[in-house]
Order: structure tokens, then C-alpha cells, then sequence
């Protein structure tokens, strides 16, 4: 689990594909999130194309970084069928997390574009995609070979840990 503490976002990569390979790895890495009562609420497009991914860069302010990567991941949530519906976007940041780990453990570099729940990002999304209705787009995970990589920070805060005993 070193990923946590070397994982940093990525907004700039080389201009090399990444292998079917790395990209299956990091999309079973997704698929092993947990969600609430296992509903699995989430769907995977993955981005390899020159002018969707420009397009998608386009789709927010901070969305640049996916016009520059030879790769992204945009995780969607169906909106039917679920047990719990209120759960499914924590349920794809749960996810995205390990979609995040993965391609760190991968020796790549990504980066979470938050798309919803700004409805002008995830409707713009949507057009790029062409997403069938009833399916949203939660966020945009650009990756690739960094460019570049800072050290984390250590964020650790003691005085933000409060026991109730």
C-alpha cells in the first residue's frame, strides 16, 4: 500500500500510449471497490481517442489535463436499479480512489477532474460520450507516463483526530 504515500495528481504526461494490459489492471482495480450493499453502481468509458479526449478537456475549467493524456478513464453511475441511489457517487469516489492507486502502483501518474455534481460539467461529459440516458458522468481520470513528479506532502494532522472513548 506504499501507492498512499507516494500517489501525488499528475496533470502532465508523455506523449506514449499505455498498454491493454496496464489498462485492464487498473480497471480491475475499480471493479474491486467496495459500494454500498455491493451495488456496483458504476460504468467505465476508456478514453483513448486524440479528439474525444481534447473534447473532454473542454468540459471544465480544470479539465485541461485529459487533453494532454494518451489515456483517461471517465467513471459514470447508472441512476436505475440501485439499492441504495444515494450512495452511488460516494460509491465511484470509492472507486476512483483505486482506479487512482492502481495506476500509481502501475509506475504511472493520473489525476481526479471533478465533473459532478456541477450538472453543466456532467451534461457536457455526457455529450462527449454520447451516454446513454439514465447513466452519469461522475469524474474524468486522466493518465499516462508523468512528466515530471513532485514528493508528497505529508498531510498528517494530529489536531484534526479527535477520540471519542
Amino acid at each position: 500500500m506504499n501507492s498512499i504515500f507516494t500517489r501525488t495528481s499528475i496533470r502532465r504526461f508523455e506523449d506514449r500510449p499505455v498498454g491493454q494490459d496496464t489498462i485492464g489492471m487498473i480497471l480491475r482495480a475499480a471493479f474491486a471497490a467496495p459500494s454500498a450493499g455491493n451495488q456496483q453502481p458504476w460504468e467505465f468509458y476508456v478514453v483513448t481517442d486524440r479528439d474525444a479526449l481534447q473534447a473532454l478537456g473542454k468540459t471544465s475549467p480544470y479539465a485541461g489535463p485529459a487533453a494532454a493524456a494518451p489515456a483517461a478513464i471517465v467513471v459514470c453511475y447508472r441512476e436505475k436499479g440501485l439499492r441504495f441511489p444515494e450512495y452511488a457517487q460516494i460509491d465511484c469516489a470509492i472507486c476512483s480512489e483505486n482506479i487512482l492507486l492502481e495506476i500509481e502502483a502501475q509506475g504511472l501518474g493520473g489525476v481526479m477532474l471533478g465533473i459532478a455534481p456541477v450538472k453543466e460539467r456532467m451534461e457536457a461529459v455526457a455529450a462527449v460520450l454520447g451516454l446513454p440516458e439514465g447513466l452519469q458522468a461522475f469524474t474524468i481520470i486522466p493518465f499516462g507516463y508523468p512528466l515530471g513528479r513532485q514528493p508528497q506532502k505529508d498531510r498528517h494532522d494530529p489536531a484534526r483526530i479527535h477520540f471519542v472513548r
